[in-house]
């Protein structure tokens, strides 16, 4: 209203108001005339103030003859005195705390809701710089940003960056998401049809007809089928129960794959070195558990046989599951949960499980960055 006001130079008559002169004081013929054109102009503010307001606040101040007796009461009304000022900021500033953003939102979305919060703490007489708005959304953002939040920690000065660059940058990098997602989706919607679709002769695992042409649909029926394995009903024999076997990242419909790193020991050792194959460790996004060829460098140690499919078919077996120490840059750190397995050439720490400890990782110019959400760059 005031912006308003101001906008057709009408706020004169609200600041400092219409002047009236003393009684008994003779005016001048121009003196009258202006002060006509203000009382016409005072008529005019009262009107937008009267459209501004409910029934029952119209009739409260009716009886206030200018236009700036209507605004000094309802401000008295609605801005309220200076104890209930701190207690709406006290209100505001736990709500301003509490903020996080959630899994489902998007960026626009939260910014719209942190930004609600600080103009009305602004209002209130709380200073808002965009340094502390900004700092608060980096630190609130959901994991799949995690990224992004230390990219732009160390690329960017963030006591210069602003709320607009803040919000235009995470919304491409929120837009390429989805993008993800949805290819991801269409992958998902071709291997189903591949799966219930499948036309051709043998024995089609689509369609319920067995050999011949599998036009059909439906889900393939396995109550008849026997496992060479333990000769039960019900299952194929990659699918036996009684074969235990470790979750790892799936290719085939039926049959979950690891992937794992392999490195030839000629490329770091001319003389087959076993110390140095020893101290080799990989960071591996493929791998789903971390694991280890070398017994020695468990410190914990429980047996629990199971076996590994890799990549290429082949399998091999896990003979134990326990805790690794180790010594980087002079600190020492325990990993938890790796697999012993015997025939393992390199020695893996998987990232998938490594996240789900909430670490997190940046991977830029060649070098890979390790983070602590407490200690910060661990290596």
């Amino acid at each position: 209203m005031e912006n308003l006001l101001r906008a057709k130079q009408l706020w004169c008559l609200i600041d400092p108001g219409i002047i009236e002169p003393e009684v008994g004081i003779a005016q001048f013929e121009a003196m009258k005339k202006k002060l006509e054109e203000l009382r016409a102009k005072d008529l005019q503010v009262k009107h937008y103030l009267y459209q501004t307001i409910d029934r029952i606040t119209f009739e409260q101040i009716l009886d206030r003859r200018t236009s700036k007796a209507i605004w000094v009461s309802l401000k008295k009304r609605f801005a309220g005195n200076e104890r209930v000022r701190k207690s709406m900021l006290q209100k505001l500033r736990r709500d301003f705390e509490v903020l996080e953003m959630k899994i489902d939102e998007t960026i626009p979305d939260y910014f719209g809701r942190v930004l609600t919060v600080s103009n009305q703490m602004r209002s209130n007489g709380e200073s808002m710089t965009d340094v502390k708005i900004v700092e608060k959304i980096l630190r609130t953002l959901t994991e799949k940003y995690m990224y992004m939040v230390v990219s732009i920690e160390e690329s960017n000065d963030i006591e210069a960056m602003t709320i607009d660059e803040l919000q235009s940058t995470l919304v491409v990098h929120e837009q390429k998401f989805k993008k993800v997602e949805r290819d991801d989706e269409h992958v998902l919607k071709m291997e189903d049809g591949e799966r219930y679709g499948t036309r051709g002769r043998g024995r089609g695992r689509g369609s319920p007809r067995g050999r011949g042409l599998g036009r059909g649909r439906s889900l393939f029926n396995k109550e008849t089928i026997e496992c060479f394995k333990c000769h039960k009903l019900g299952h194929f024999a990659y699918e036996c129960p009684d074969t235990k076997e470790a979750n790892f990242m799936g290719f085939d419909e039926n049959e979950e794959i690891m992937l794992m790193a392999w490195v030839d020991d000629n490329v770091f050792m001319a003389q087959n070195n076993e110390e140095c194959k020893n101290y080799l460790w990989f960071l591996d996004s493929g791998c789903s558990n971390h694991m280890c060829g070398v017994k020695d460098k468990f410190v914990s140690f429980n047996q629990n046989f199971t076996i590994v499919k890799l990549g290429n078919n082949s399998r091999m077996n896990v003979s134990g599951k326990g805790n690794v120490k180790l010594c980087l840059n002079g600190a020492k750190f325990v990993v938890n949960d790796v697999y012993y397995v015997l025939d393992l050439k390199n020695c893996l720490l998987s990232i998938g499980q490594l996240q789900q400890k909430g670490l997190s990782f940046l991977f830029q110019s060649n070098i890979c960055k390790v983070y602590h959400p407490d200690k910060g760059l661990l290596f």
